[in-house]
């Protein structure tokens, strides 16, 4: 299963957890998985995150794929000009 590490002000919606393992085989499916163990991280999804899976940053790419052993890092998504 996929590590999820959440940023820490998510970890509140999440029961504290800092790491959540998910079985997932893309970006999206982790996010909709973790959206539905947790429905509080909904509006931050919503707001934008960014995701790094192994190291690599995905942007928009819901289907991007998840290995089962991968690391991903939910990242506030930076928003300005």
């Amino acid at each position: 299963m996929a590590k999820v590490h959440l940023w820490a002000s998510l970890r509140r919606f999440a029961d504290g957890q800092e790491v959540i393992e998910v079985q997932a085989a893309t970006v999206g499916q982790i996010l909709d998985a973790l959206e539905r163990a947790h429905p509080g991280l909904a509006p931050a999804f919503k707001a934008g995150v960014s995701v790094a899976v192994d190291g690599e940053v995905i942007a928009n790419n819901r289907a991007a794929p998840v290995g089962p052993d991968s690391e991903v890092y939910l990242l506030q998504r930076l928003k300005g000009g």
